[in-house]
Protein backbone atom coordinates (compact mmCIF):
# COMPACT_ATOMS: atom_id res chain seq x y z
CA UNK A 1 0.00 0.00 0.00
CA UNK A 2 1.33 3.53 -0.97
CA UNK A 3 1.44 6.04 1.27
CA UNK A 4 -0.46 9.73 0.64
CA UNK A 5 0.70 12.92 1.48
CA UNK A 6 -1.41 14.54 4.00
CA UNK A 7 -3.09 17.75 2.35
CA UNK A 8 -3.73 20.15 4.93
CA UNK A 9 -6.70 22.72 3.65
CA UNK A 10 -5.46 26.65 3.46
CA UNK A 11 -6.08 28.83 5.73
CA UNK A 12 -8.66 31.51 4.68
CA UNK A 13 -7.35 34.34 6.52
CA UNK A 14 -9.93 37.26 5.58
CA UNK A 15 -12.95 35.02 5.86
CA UNK A 16 -11.77 34.33 9.57
CA UNK A 17 -11.35 37.71 9.85
CA UNK A 18 -14.89 38.84 8.43
CA UNK A 19 -16.39 36.26 10.63
CA UNK A 20 -14.60 37.54 13.88
CA UNK A 21 -15.63 41.46 13.32
CA UNK A 22 -19.03 40.03 12.98
CA UNK A 23 -18.79 37.81 15.95
CA UNK A 24 -17.33 40.86 17.72
CA UNK A 25 -20.17 43.07 16.39
CA UNK A 26 -23.22 40.59 17.49
CA UNK A 27 -21.86 40.01 20.96
CA UNK A 28 -21.59 43.46 21.40
CA UNK A 29 -24.88 44.44 20.27
CA UNK A 30 -26.09 41.59 22.21
CA UNK A 31 -24.96 43.44 25.45
CA UNK A 32 -26.55 46.48 24.57
CA UNK A 33 -30.02 45.11 22.55
CA UNK A 34 -30.19 43.55 27.00
CA UNK A 35 -30.21 46.80 28.00
CA UNK A 36 -32.74 48.60 25.05
CA UNK A 37 -34.99 45.66 24.06
CA UNK A 38 -37.64 44.44 26.57
CA UNK A 39 -38.03 40.90 24.75
CA UNK A 40 -33.92 40.66 24.51
CA UNK A 41 -34.09 41.62 29.03
CA UNK A 42 -36.99 39.07 29.37
CA UNK A 43 -34.83 36.32 27.75
CA UNK A 44 -32.19 36.73 30.05
CA UNK A 45 -34.32 37.21 32.67
CA UNK A 46 -35.89 33.56 32.23
CA UNK A 47 -31.88 32.27 32.10
CA UNK A 48 -30.16 31.28 35.53
CA UNK A 49 -27.91 33.57 37.11
CA UNK A 50 -24.29 33.18 35.43
CA UNK A 51 -25.42 31.79 32.33
CA UNK A 52 -22.51 31.96 29.98
CA UNK A 53 -23.18 31.57 26.42
CA UNK A 54 -20.80 30.35 23.53
CA UNK A 55 -21.17 31.00 19.80
CA UNK A 56 -17.91 29.86 17.60
CA UNK A 57 -16.88 28.51 14.26
CA UNK A 58 -15.08 24.75 14.53
CA UNK A 59 -12.23 23.91 14.47
CA UNK A 60 -10.01 26.61 15.55
CA UNK A 61 -12.51 29.88 16.33
CA UNK A 62 -13.20 32.45 16.50
CA UNK A 63 -15.87 32.59 19.29
CA UNK A 64 -18.00 34.73 20.95
CA UNK A 65 -18.72 34.93 24.38
CA UNK A 66 -21.78 36.33 26.38
CA UNK A 67 -22.97 36.01 29.94
CA UNK A 68 -25.64 36.91 32.42
CA UNK A 69 -23.33 38.97 35.60
CA UNK A 70 -24.53 38.42 39.34
CA UNK A 71 -26.71 41.66 38.33
CA UNK A 72 -28.80 39.45 36.14
CA UNK A 73 -27.47 42.30 32.94
CA UNK A 74 -25.71 40.29 29.89
CA UNK A 75 -22.49 41.09 29.08
CA UNK A 76 -19.91 40.45 26.32
CA UNK A 77 -17.46 38.55 27.97
CA UNK A 78 -14.90 38.75 24.66
CA UNK A 79 -13.71 36.04 22.34
CA UNK A 80 -11.56 33.35 25.01
CA UNK A 81 -13.28 30.28 25.80
CA UNK A 82 -10.37 29.38 28.63
CA UNK A 83 -10.79 29.24 32.04
CA UNK A 84 -14.57 29.88 31.32
CA UNK A 85 -17.39 27.39 32.40
CA UNK A 86 -19.90 27.36 29.09
CA UNK A 87 -23.25 26.85 30.29
CA UNK A 88 -24.81 26.64 26.59
CA UNK A 89 -22.40 26.24 23.51
CA UNK A 90 -23.46 26.86 20.04
CA UNK A 91 -20.95 25.91 17.31
CA UNK A 92 -20.88 26.44 13.49
CA UNK A 93 -19.25 23.24 11.70
CA UNK A 94 -17.04 24.87 9.73
CA UNK A 95 -15.78 28.33 8.38
CA UNK A 96 -17.75 28.16 5.25
CA UNK A 97 -21.18 27.42 6.82
CA UNK A 98 -20.08 31.06 8.85
CA UNK A 99 -20.21 32.78 6.19
CA UNK A 100 -23.19 31.56 4.88
CA UNK A 101 -24.41 32.74 7.81
CA UNK A 102 -22.71 35.78 8.56
CA UNK A 103 -23.17 36.96 5.19
CA UNK A 104 -27.03 36.12 5.80
CA UNK A 105 -27.46 33.99 2.21
CA UNK A 106 -29.11 31.47 5.08
CA UNK A 107 -30.95 32.34 8.18
CA UNK A 108 -29.77 30.69 11.29
CA UNK A 109 -33.27 28.25 11.67
CA UNK A 110 -31.91 27.28 7.93
CA UNK A 111 -28.55 26.55 9.65
CA UNK A 112 -30.05 24.79 12.15
CA UNK A 113 -32.42 22.91 9.69
CA UNK A 114 -29.23 22.02 7.48
CA UNK A 115 -27.26 20.33 10.41
CA UNK A 116 -24.92 22.95 10.32
CA UNK A 117 -24.71 24.23 13.95
CA UNK A 118 -23.93 21.83 16.91
CA UNK A 119 -25.37 22.68 20.35
CA UNK A 120 -24.14 21.60 23.36
CA UNK A 121 -25.89 22.34 26.41
CA UNK A 122 -29.87 23.29 27.29
CA UNK A 123 -32.41 23.01 24.39
CA UNK A 124 -35.01 25.94 25.24
CA UNK A 125 -31.45 28.20 26.15
CA UNK A 126 -30.38 27.80 22.87
CA UNK A 127 -33.75 28.60 21.70
CA UNK A 128 -33.97 31.70 23.48
CA UNK A 129 -30.66 32.67 21.99
CA UNK A 130 -31.34 32.62 18.49
CA UNK A 131 -34.25 34.66 19.96
CA UNK A 132 -32.09 37.29 20.76
CA UNK A 133 -29.72 36.99 17.95
CA UNK A 134 -33.02 36.96 15.57
CA UNK A 135 -34.13 40.68 17.28
CA UNK A 136 -30.28 41.73 17.37
CA UNK A 137 -30.20 41.09 13.53
CA UNK A 138 -33.78 42.76 12.73
CA UNK A 139 -32.20 45.84 14.75
CA UNK A 140 -28.65 45.43 13.08
CA UNK A 141 -29.37 45.04 9.64
CA UNK A 142 -31.66 46.68 6.76
CA UNK A 143 -34.86 44.94 6.62
CA UNK A 144 -33.94 43.79 3.00
CA UNK A 145 -30.96 42.09 4.50
CA UNK A 146 -32.79 40.90 7.71
CA UNK A 147 -35.39 39.48 5.78
CA UNK A 148 -33.40 36.91 4.63
CA UNK A 149 -31.02 36.50 7.94
CA UNK A 150 -34.36 35.92 10.19
CA UNK A 151 -37.42 33.77 9.76
CA UNK A 152 -40.44 36.05 10.18
CA UNK A 153 -39.83 40.09 10.22
CA UNK A 154 -41.53 41.95 12.86
CA UNK A 155 -43.96 44.90 12.67
CA UNK A 156 -42.48 46.80 15.12
CA UNK A 157 -43.45 50.45 15.93
CA UNK A 158 -41.68 52.80 14.69
CA UNK A 159 -40.34 54.29 17.86
CA UNK A 160 -38.75 50.60 18.69
CA UNK A 161 -37.15 49.81 15.32
CA UNK A 162 -35.67 53.14 14.39
CA UNK A 163 -34.91 54.46 17.80
CA UNK A 164 -33.69 51.42 19.23
CA UNK A 165 -31.44 50.65 16.76
CA UNK A 166 -29.64 53.93 17.10
CA UNK A 167 -29.29 53.32 20.60
CA UNK A 168 -27.93 49.44 19.69
CA UNK A 169 -25.54 50.68 17.58
CA UNK A 170 -24.02 53.64 19.43
CA UNK A 171 -24.19 51.30 22.80
CA UNK A 172 -22.10 48.51 20.81
CA UNK A 173 -19.98 51.21 19.55
CA UNK A 174 -19.05 52.86 22.57
CA UNK A 175 -18.96 49.05 24.79
CA UNK A 176 -21.78 49.66 27.47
Amino acid sequence: MSTYREVKPGDKPFKRAYVAVMLWFVGRAIQSAARVDRAVRAEFDALPEGFTFCLGVEPRGPFMVVGKNRKGKAKYLGWNLQGREIDLSMRIKNLEAAILLFTFQESDALSACRNRIIVDGDIPAACAMMRVIDIVEVYLLPKIIARMAIKRYPAWPFRRKYLGRVRIYIRSVLGY
